[in-house]
């Protein structure tokens, strides 16, 4: 929502051009609340962005000024009247929990005050601590880091408040409302990715841009893909990345080689013992979300079945 929307209906144009834009396709835009006024609304409804994802991040000024952001709570709710006013009516927010001087009361009103504005997909995730980030470099030099079991509680409040339905780890929504996007991806479904650092899936192979902007643009310019490298999956590798991506759905995945693998070795019969995962005659799903790192680790350890060949026989 920052770049100039005559640039964006240059891309969208652009897209259709090459690719072709089905009639009823999603076209999502994320926003920072503090630059989406109404005639910016207006003029990304009339280039054709059907759906919005606001940035709000926090309710809690404190806590917004910790995480370097520009907005103020109250632009918030000032950039959702915008978006209807426009006639979109797909709005999602994002928030994060778990910032050090965020409290259990203020956690709390920052959700409060997202379910007042009645969105229609809400996605939540826990503070991280990247390297190279103000963030990184403030804990690194002694700033208090996001405590994992504040985070987890954080987690649950949320979901116990909401009146939505999760279908994915991190996302809730209406009926309805999913993002066509994060179907896509944790249904192993294929995308394209323009852009620096961007991520795709095309044909088997998960290839990710070029990050920094100045080289990006200059491989561009020479012609050549900006990609920063790729990996083919196929056989195996194709299998435990569809219990990566998901069994991070609230579906879970069909049964098959990998899920019978899973439930066969050690790590899958504590987690089922546990109730971290659970399985019907056609699905296994994660029961626990909080625990969905440990069943991808699981999963990524696990080793392909042993085919014994006619000579073994």
């Amino acid at each position: 929502s920052h770049v100039d929307p005559v640039l964006l209906a240059r891309i969208l144009e652009t897209l259709a051009d090459r690719h072709g834009i089905a009639a009823d396709a999603e076209i999502s835009l994320e926003a920072n609340p503090e630059d989406f006024s109404t005639d910016r609304a207006d003029l990304l409804r009339q280039i054709g962005f059907n759906r919005v994802s606001f940035g709000a991040q926090s309710f809690d000024p404190g806590v917004l000024l910790a995480l370097g952001r520009r907005h103020q709570a109250n632009q918030i709710s000032k950039s959702v009247d915008a978006a209807r006013n426009a006639g979109f009516e797909n709005l999602s927010l994002d928030l994060i929990y778990g910032e050090p001087g965020e409290s259990t009361e203020s956690w709390a009103h920052t959700v409060e005050r997202a379910i007042g504005l009645q969105p229609n997909h809400l996605s939540s995730y826990a503070l991280t601590v990247e390297p190279g980030t103000p963030l990184g470099r403030a804990v690194r030099d002694g700033a208090s880091a996001p405590v994992p079991d504040i985070q987890a509680d954080r987690y649950e409040a949320l979901e116990q408040m909401l009146g939505m339905v999760r279908y994915e780890v991190s996302n809730w929504s209406s009926t309805g409302y999913e993002c066509h996007y994060n179907l896509t991806v944790w249904a192993q479904g294929q995308y394209v990715a323009y852009g620096n650092g961007a991520h795709g899936f095309r044909d088997g192979v998960r290839f990710r841009n070029i990050r920094r902007l100045d080289m990006y643009i200059e491989t561009v310019e020479r012609g050549e893909l900006p990609r920063a490298g790729d990996d083919t999956i196929d056989g195996w590798d194709e299998e435990v990345d569809r219990l990566f991506v998901g069994l991070r759905r609230t579906v879970g995945v069909a049964h098959g080689e990998g899920t019978r693998a899973l439930l066969d070795c050690e790590d899958g019969g504590r987690l089922l013992e546990a109730g971290v995962i659970e399985a019907d005659k056609s699905r296994l799903r994660v029961a626990r979300p909080l625990m969905t790192d440990a069943v991808h680790r699981s999963g990524l350890a696990l080793q392909p079945p042993i085919v014994s060949s006619k000579s073994d026989a």
